[in-house]
């Protein structure tokens, strides 16, 4: 079983108009609530592969309750823990250029945080855990380390989707895999990178301090996958990128979602990169359809 984790989910609402006047009265031609969130977008893409996986994390207030609406209406099966404060609401702008106005989070007590973390009893050995996403201010920024040693007892993976030091901070539990991309993993080790060469040795300092496998994503270049035993490169699929919201969540729920059914690690990376380009190519997240239309185009080569 998979778990994703989006400990502060929001519902982004999406307001498109012409033009903004500000300072004016403004209308909008459409406007609309999407349930948003990291672990949500891989649990979507999970759902797409077939592959069973329960959403966790925190919700709370009118808001909560239409995201957990939109969440059924996906068919994502979750089990969140009830706050007593409000899920937050993110505002999308979309009037020629688009501007975000994102809400910090809800407070969460002691006594949800607990509740959350009795989550974790279930793991069995085989599982994997999805972290990713933003904190809640209320929540220590070492939360997602201190799941890690619950995680490992049970004899469960786990994967996070972060950065800078916090994503140091976790190699030694030894993640399944990290996806930076070539600019997050150069800031990484505080450089820049002239030459692929380079970013793979950079790539393969993170297996040295604990990460099993490491995803680089490079955009329209493609992408690499550095492991224990060999380093692969992927070409990047030929489309219209229209979104980059969700792309990097699609990427890592292929991997995880071919690494449970296969465990081949090449088809893993092969998936990843088709369903972070199948989402790339549309406004929402990834169906089926539009992921099967990109696999044929992703050619994988062992280059050492």
């Amino acid at each position: 079983m998979i778990y994703t984790v989006t400990v502060n989910p929001a519902l982004d609402y999406v307001i498109q108009m012409e033009q903004l006047d500000w300072g004016e009265v403004n209308r909008s031609n459409n406007c609309s609530f999407l349930a948003g969130g990291k672990g949500i977008n891989v649990s979507q893409i999970l759902n797409q592969l077939g592959v069973d996986n329960t959403a966790w994390g925190f919700i709370g207030g009118f808001t909560g309750k239409e995201l957990v609406r939109q969440v059924n209406q996906r068919r994502i099966v979750s089990d969140f823990v009830t706050i007593s404060d409000a899920t937050r609401v993110n505002v999308k702008l979309h009037a020629g250029k688009e501007t975000e106005i994102n809400a910090a989070g809800p407070t969460i007590t002691k006594q949800e945080i607990l509740a959350f973390e009795d989550r974790l009893n279930v793991l069995q050995k085989g599982d994997i855990v999805v972290l990713s996403g933003s904190l809640a201010p209320s929540l220590p920024v070492d939360f997602y380390q201190q799941l890690l040693p619950t995680i490992k007892a049970a004899g469960a993976e786990f994967v996070i989707d972060t950065t800078g030091q916090a994503l140091l901070d976790t190699l030694s539990y030894r993640p399944l895999v990290i996806k930076p991309n070539h600019h997050e993993l150069a800031e990484l080790f505080n450089t820049t990178f002239n030459s692929d060469a380079e970013m793979l040795n950079a790539a393969r300092k993170l297996l040295d301090l604990g990460a099993q496998n490491v995803m680089v994503s490079m955009a329209g270049s493609g992408g690499y996958l550095v492991t224990a035993k060999h380093a692969y490169h992927a070409n990047a699929a030929v489309g219209t990128a229209v979104n980059s919201v969700g792309a990097g969540d699609s990427m890592i729920a292929g991997f995880v979602g071919t690494y449970v059914q296969a465990g081949d690690l090449s088809e893993c990376f092969k998936m990843g990169m088709a369903c972070g380009a199948a989402t790339a190519f549309t406004k929402d997240i990834a169906i089926k359809s539009q992921i099967d239309a990109v696999l044929p185009q992703i050619t994988v080569e062992q280059i050492s």
